[in-house]
């Protein structure tokens, strides 16, 4: 797919494509850049929002891919808002520096996790600067948030992020890589948007994503998908998105 007619000249040369690709994959490229970034050194690793909840049929058990990545030596540390499954640390991402850093320990971390939290907290510029100031340098973090769901309060839903909406937010990442996934249990796919081999991040690639996920009925065909749902829908529009999230990779710089 070539760029957008307004690119520059040495934009122009290089084409943007969309490249299929999976969530599974992605995750294991992430780790593959965590153990390059370490050497022969055990990983230390947050996941914000740990929790598990009967509803996460789709989540990914972090704590199991690091263990069995980096042979059960990587120190994990699961933090939320409650108590509950998978959680070591009953913390706010949005509190104090201070106070994360004392239930947490002084040493920094080599990757943190933020998987669907985002979009749940008061804060998201304060949880952001948290997570970056958890960071050792050169350190990574996976961000997921959604672009496109229906509301759902666990225990509030506040926000909706695309990535250059996540960019500036973590204004002191270098972005690696980013990709947008569904949420439809067992599908597992996403897709990236390339120039050169690397994430595309122009606000002019927006265009792209529009078409991509986007998809808009006529009157009759709008009718005929609010006839089928089992509750009750009001034909407010004729434009609808899927499920979607957005996702990143940055890494401390």
């Amino acid at each position: 797919m070539s760029g957008a007619g307004d690119a520059s000249p040495s934009d122009s040369k290089a084409e943007l494509r969309i490249v299929g690709t999976t969530v599974t994959h992605e995750t294991e490229a992430l780790l593959d850049r965590v153990s390059a970034s370490l050497g022969r050194r055990a990983p230390r690793v947050l996941q914000v929002g740990s929790r598990t909840l009967v509803s996460d049929r789709n989540v990914r058990n972090w704590r199991s891919l690091v263990g069995k990545r980096f042979a059960g030596k990587g120190r994990f540390i699961g933090m939320d808002l409650e108590e509950g499954t998978n959680v070591d640390q009953v913390l706010d991402i949005c509190g104090s520096a201070s106070s994360l850093k004392a239930a947490l320990g002084e040493e920094a971390f080599d990757l943190v996790l933020c998987c669907h939290v985002l979009e749940h907290t008061r804060d998201p510029w304060r949880a952001a600067r948290n997570i970056e100031g958890l960071l050792k340098p050169a350190g990574h973090v996976f961000v997921s948030a959604a672009w496109s769901q229906a509301f759902h309060a666990t225990p509030d839903d506040l926000w909706r992020f695309s990535v250059r909406g996540l960019m500036r937010l973590f204004g002191r990442l270098e972005i690696v890589a980013a990709f947008y996934s569904g949420g439809d249990v067992g599908l597992d796919v996403a897709y990236r948007v390339v120039r050169d081999g690397k994430p595309e991040l122009d606000p002019r690639s927006g265009a792209v994503e529009q078409g991509l996920f986007q998809l808009v009925l006529d009157h009759e065909d709008n009718r005929a998908v609010l006839a089928r749902q089992a509750t009750e829908r009001l034909p407010v529009s004729r434009t609808y998105m899927p499920t979607l999230f957005v996702n990143i990779v940055g890494r401390l710089i």
